[in-house]
């Protein structure tokens, strides 16, 4: 057992050995479904020496059988990326009791929470079969991140704690290591992601588009044929490891994207070269095929309750449940409600780097952000929208998190019109329209647009309500549904306002797990994306915070990363949560409802009751879709 980042974390491989000792592989029988099979190897040559074995009987699983196709649904063609995060091959990965395990690796050890050396599994192929080994890490980081012309911004924000950058080194074939001269305790579990920064390339394959190995007229005429701007650009477009639009990229994941079906039917066939195999010898994945069919957001409720998919949670909302329920009879399939793992299920995000000085002036005090949480009536919603099911709640960690304290979820939350009102009269907004809007000091109307992606009419429902009531303290409201990249792209220029969205991806954190989200450290957040930007960029872009409480959390925020005590890290997550409730930086309304995910009748190995988030979690990722099969008996 290897004890990480002190004894912060442990990997305890209680339900998955990596030993083949006495097991006996077994060829995968419906292969030529997928592959001709008179290309590939036997299967004892396609899987590296020491495979991943997974002990279904000890996860209370049946071992299962391969073949088949699963079908679900998703709203727009992006979403196939999706299967880079289901599949949740990860170098190490979090197992359903947010644990990390080694996976892709076969270990790892870590000397004083800053020295990681990564052992891979000897025999481990790429999905074309080419080996996986030592030299994918060092082109990612010598070749990829150290060239200028493919990384101008230099060392990725992963990579760095606070100013001090890594040293990378081989060891050998099957052995590289990361250090950094001061602790790094979210590097790992930055490896776990939904979307993890993949510090590894299939080097046998982007060599080719690199100015430094390719061949120089081979790229020129690349270049031209692809219309981009130089080898560079054409390097980055086909080193696409999450979008998964380079259907020759070669993947570690499970299934890899084979058929683009003009962007309304994504094919995903079985990688043969996999690393993981259950215990009676059957190489993992079960399932043949992942087939997502685009269909509008709006129908797949409808769709789903058809029986059309086989596994949908992706575009579902709790307001689908009914529905879903009356189809069930007819259909056979199950509606399992999973918990959700986000912070709060639904948040207003003020937008603390609006350009608009009067308006900027306004939501950056946080009294104002008060008023308008005691403006909304959350029992109301949740008795509304979510039948009382919710718990009305700031955006703040769960009670399952061990983070949790009630003053957190609470703090600001109490539906209170009069005190709204004496605070907006105390911010001198005491001048108010013949319809009873307030007025801003430069004359205009104390109207609000909050803008939502457009993809959800439960947030429109929601800001509905909201509407009523802030009526009542003299707030207008005017939902606006737009596109998700309009919406982030406005937040960033500062046009945005407000915004709605979910909150935290992650409601169920542990002191290791990083709070990087607690504070501007990213681009595309919707409250303060400009300061986000300057951080990602280490000042370059963007803007510098102009709040002192916005710089009070990168302060701690840096003083996390570079911590190797775990008391620290705990104190310092609290001290976050505290000042989020207290300033009350994003308004959360209402958390602890459940994810409805329809299962059919012949899919095994789903659990039925499971936990639905994204960091941590992957959605279905940590809950393995590898180990998930069709029942041949179920028709």
């Amino acid at each position: 057992m290897n004890r990480l980042l002190g004894s912060a974390i442990t990997f305890a491989a209680v339900m998955w050995a990596t030993t083949a000792s006495a097991l006996t592989l077994i060829e995968t029988s419906t292969l030529d479904r997928t592959h001709n099979v008179s290309t590939l190897p036997p299967v004892a040559e396609r899987v590296p020496g020491e495979p991943l074995i997974v002990d279904m009987n000890a996860k209370g699983r049946t071992p299962g059988v391969h073949g088949g196709d699963l079908n679900t649904l998703v709203g727009r063609a992006k979403d196939s990326r999706l299967i880079n995060v289901w599949g949740y091959a990860r170098l190490v990965g979090f197992d359903e009791n947010f644990e990390l395990q080694p996976d892709i690796l076969k270990d790892v050890d870590v000397e004083d929470g800053r020295i990681f050396t990564f052992h891979l599994r000897e025999g481990h192929k790429w999905s074309d079969g080419a080996p996986f080994t030592a030299e994918d890490f060092r082109y990612y980081f010598e070749d990829i991140i150290l060239n200028e012309d493919l990384t101008p911004s230099g060392m990725p924000g992963y990579l760095k704690v606070g100013d001090a950058e890594p040293t990378f080194e081989v060891i050998d074939e099957t052995t590289v290591r990361f250090s950094w001269s001061v602790p790094n305790p979210s590097f790992l579990t930055e490896l776990a992601k939904a979307r993890p920064p993949f510090i590894y390339r299939p080097a046998h394959y982007l060599k080719q588009f690199h100015a430094k190995y390719g061949d120089e007229a081979e790229i020129a005429k690349l270049v031209e044929e692809n219309k981009a701007r130089s080898w560079a650009s054409l390097h980055n477009k086909r080193d696409d490891m999450y979008n998964g639009r380079n259907l020759e990229l070669p993947t570690l994941q499970p299934w890899a994207i084979v058929d683009e079906g003009a962007n309304q039917r994504f094919q995903m066939t079985r990688n043969p070269f996999f690393h993981r195999v259950d215990g009676e010898g059957r190489q993992l994945p079960y399932i043949d095929r992942i087939i997502m069919s685009v269909t509008d957001g709006r129908l797949v409720a409808a769709k789903t309750r058809a029986g059309e998919s086989d596994l949908q949670a992706r575009n579902l909302a709790f307001s689908d449940i009914t529905v879903l329920k009356q189809g069930e009879i007819e259909h056979g399939y199950k509606t399992a409600l999973w918990p959700i793992a986000k912070a709060s299920h639904i948040t207003l995000y003020p937008n603390l780097n609006v350009t608009d000085p009067v308006w900027r002036e306004l939501i950056q005090d946080a009294r104002f952000r008060k008023a308008l949480s005691h403006s909304i009536d959350r029992k109301m919603i949740n008795n509304a929208l979510y039948f009382r099911l919710g718990v009305p709640s700031n955006n703040t960690v769960l009670e399952t998190s061990p983070l949790f304290d009630p003053m957190y979820r609470d703090m600001h939350t109490a539906f209170d019109v009069g005190a709204a009102n004496a605070i907006l009269d105390q911010l001198g907004l005491t001048e108010r329209r013949s319809d009873g809007v307030r007025l801003l000091p430069d004359g205009r109307p104390l109207e609000i647009i909050v803008e939502t992606f457009g993809e959800s009419a439960e947030h429109i429902d929601v800001l509905e309500l909201i509407k009523e009531t802030w009526a009542e303290a003299g707030v207008a409201l005017f939902p606006k549904p737009s596109q998700r990249d309009n919406v982030r792209r406005r937040a960033y220029s500062g046009e945005l306002l407000m915004s709605i969205f979910e909150g935290f991806n992650n409601g169920v954190p542990t002191p290791v797990m990083s709070p990087a989200h607690l504070a501007p450290t990213n681009h595309v957040d919707l409250s303060w994306a400009a300061w986000g930007d300057h951080y990602e960029s280490s000042g370059k872009d963007g803007i510098a915070p102009d709040m002192d409480v916005a710089a009070q959390l990168l302060d701690l925020y840096s003083k996390w990363q570079v911590s190797s005590d775990n008391g620290e890290r705990e104190r310092i997550w609290k001290e976050m949560l505290e000042i989020h409730a207290s300033e009350m930086l994003t308004i959360g309304i209402v958390s602890k409802l459940r994810q409805p995910v329809a299962i059919s009748p012949k899919l095994r190995n789903v659990p039925l009751e499971g936990i639905y988030g994204w960091d941590p979690g992957a959605q279905f990722g940590i809950h393995r879709m590898d180990e998930f099969w069709i029942d041949p008996s179920v028709q």
